[in-house]
């Protein structure tokens, strides 16, 4: 089945600020180059013990349309639920934290079963990064690695969701959905938080 809110392919971008993430979200042309459409405008606080962000229709902010909650507070899991506006759940994500010390891993699930784990695509540059966020000061720079994720369902092996990270100084991503079982606004909250939570 297909989702009520179903987009094959979209774009993230990240605006830095001191205290704040914002995500742009923006929608694809017919050839697959991105649009100027802003679908969903994101902002994340920093250091927040109970992680919430909340996507709005734009950057105005004046309507939310959804957010991702966690469950608990500083969860080394991170699990998610996903909301639409009215408070109903779309599905959830987590992390595996066994697996995620040499390579992150996580889960994403929603309705018409769909279950599914993404890892990033490549080991060495997943051990890369750590030892990059050991080494004194260079952990809290940017960091010059860029690095996939790839969603497959847990029982087919297909792919679900598809997260690249382009080379620039702002974070970008280019997400494909080729599962229509996935609401765009879970895809929306997953390729966030990809960015959001990464390091935690």
């Amino acid at each position: 089945m297909t989702a009520p809110m179903y987009v094959p392919r979209f774009f993230v971008r990240q605006k830095i600020t001191l205290m704040v993430n914002r995500y742009q979200i923006f929608a694809a042309n017919p050839d697959g180059s991105e649009s100027n459409q802003l679908l969903a405008f994101a902002q994340q606080k920093r250091m927040k013990l109970k992680e919430e962000v909340i996507f709005y229709a734009d950057e105005a902010k004046t309507r939310p349309v959804f957010t991702f909650k966690a469950r608990q507070r500083l969860d080394v899991h991170a699990e998610h639920d996903v909301y639409d506006e009215f408070g109903t759940p779309l599905g959830y994500f987590s992390k595996q934290f066994g697996a995620s010390l040499l390579r992150s891993t996580w889960n994403l699930a929603g309705p018409n079963g769909l279950d599914a784990v993404g890892t990033e695509r490549r080991m060495s540059i997943a051990i890369l990064r750590r030892i990059w966020d050991f080494i004194p000061y260079l952990g809290d720079l940017w960091v010059p690695f860029v690095f996939h994720f790839d969603f497959t369902d847990k029982a087919t092996g297909q792919p679900v969701l598809v997260s690249e990270r382009k080379k620039a100084i702002r974070d970008r991503y280019i997400i494909d959905v080729p599962d229509p079982r996935v609401d765009f606004r879970l895809a929306a909250a997953m390729a966030v938080a990809l960015d959001a939570l990464q390091s935690r």
